[in-house]
């Protein structure tokens, strides 16, 4: 019967319901995940746009195989726009500069082992001269694939057309599919490195109530140098963000966000940096120590508990930097107020036991001041009001850069014009 068995009836259509939706919510998580990837969207905008490319110089060249244009649209897609805007126009100088060098020597000298010496020279030469930077190595490629190709005079014009339409498309292509913002990504790669800072410094506390040998204590020091390179890896999703937010007409107030992402890494590089120092210190007094403990047990607690809230605030303040809202931020910022708090409540009487500790053992004075000292740079680099006067400064500059250059642009603006 229908009614007979009502749990077993209610629990099948839940199970039921799962699995039916467990591979779905699954397929859909995957494919979130991929869409916020920037190596996959740019995989499907590179071959969208090269593909149609192609298509539209099969239409408008007279070459059978027009592959010039998807190279070029390769070259100008990039995975924003505004790195687009600002590499398209050097890549595609780059190519037809080459093209035109290739056209040149095929007139004059045609093809031979020293006239593509001379081609490579002269492309490199003027490659550096037109300033297309860091593509200058194109130049001499473009020309020596022109330079090979039988017919060159009729061929190489050709190649200019697909050239253009090849970068034509990719432009188009981007104005029309706005690249993604990239803000997200930033945000989680910030917040993963305020995690591992958060670790790191919750290990190092643990080592103050024990006597570590100088091997593990070194190895804490190892572990705050690779920090470097998870800077160097957050950086580089941050510069990709903030190139997605310039000139994208779905973003606004695109330099706010910027600076607040810039800033806030900063802040934790500079914390990371001294959390470097702060494992220096460990190793130095491990050494000193030899094998005893580091520290009597209360001072050892008070430097833990200082350092358990510190290393919260880490977290918080990632969350505060990369919170999408106002709500959101401000509940992080009350947050990382209170923890800030309770790390330099802490760190006061954590202060009083380093005190009558370096008065007993003057000989060791010098690291347990540093101890302090480093506790005392990463609260006052997490503190919302050195947060927020860095955020003005960071404006200010942006405002006076700008205000520049315009002034360097319009430079005869609001002078009196020469009389007839």
């Amino acid at each position: 019967m229908a009614g007979s068995g009502g749990p077993d009836t209610v629990s099948g259509a839940r199970w039921y319901v799962t699995r039916l939706s467990g591979p779905r919510a699954g397929y859909a998580d995957l494919v979130k995940r991929l869409r916020r990837d920037p190596f996959v969207v740019q995989t499907v905008r590179s071959t969208a746009a090269a593909t149609l490319s192609y298509v539209v110089a099969l239409w408008l060249s007279s070459e059978p195989a027009p592959l010039t244009a998807p190279l070029t649209a390769l070259l100008v897609v990039q995975v924003t726009l505004y790195s687009t805007l600002t590499t398209s126009l050097r890549r595609v100088n780059s190519v037809v500069v080459g093209v035109l060098i290739a056209i040149a020597f095929s007139v004059l000298v045609g093809l031979s082992w020293w006239s593509l010496a001379l081609v490579i020279l002269a492309s490199l030469v003027v490659g550096r001269l037109v300033k297309v930077e860091e593509f200058i190595p194109e130049v001499a490629i473009s020309a020596m694939l022109v330079l090979g190709v039988t017919q060159v005079a009729h061929t190489a014009w050709d190649r200019v057309l697909e050239t253009l339409i090849g970068a034509v498309v990719g432009m188009l292509f981007n104005l029309v599919l706005a690249a993604p913002v990239w803000v997200d990504t930033a945000g989680e790669s910030i917040e993963d490195l305020a995690r591992r800072m958060r670790r790191l410094l919750l290990d190092v506390a643990e080592e103050f109530a024990g006597a570590p040998p100088v091997e593990r204590a070194a190895a804490r020091l190892h572990e705050a140098r690779r920090l470097d390179n998870d800077v160097a890896d957050v950086d580089a999703a941050l510069r990709t963000a903030e190139d997605s937010l310039r000139f994208n007409p779905r973003v606004k107030e695109g330099l706010l966000h910027r600076i607040v992402l810039r800033t806030g890494l900063d802040t934790l590089e500079i914390c990371a940096v001294v959390l470097r120092v702060l494992t220096r210190t460990l190793t130095d007094l491990a050494k000193r120590r030899a094998g005893e403990e580091l520290l009597p047990r209360p001072t050892a607690l008070a430097l833990q508990e200082t350092a358990q809230h510190t290393a919260d605030a880490f977290v918080s303040y990632a969350v505060l930097v990369t919170a999408p809202g106002s709500q959101g931020a401000e509940a992080a910022e009350t947050r990382l107020a209170g923890e800030l708090r309770a790390a330099r409540a802490c760190r006061d009487s954590a202060a009083h036991l380093l005190l009558a500790l370096a008065l007993r053992d003057p000989g060791s004075w010098q690291l347990y001041g540093a101890l302090l000292a480093e506790v005392d740079r990463v609260l006052d680099e997490l503190d919302p009001d050195h947060r927020g006067r860095r955020l003005m400064e960071e404006l200010d500059r942006h405002t006076r850069d700008r205000r520049d250059r315009l002034r360097r642009l319009s430079p005869r603006r609001g002078r009196t014009p020469p009389a007839d």
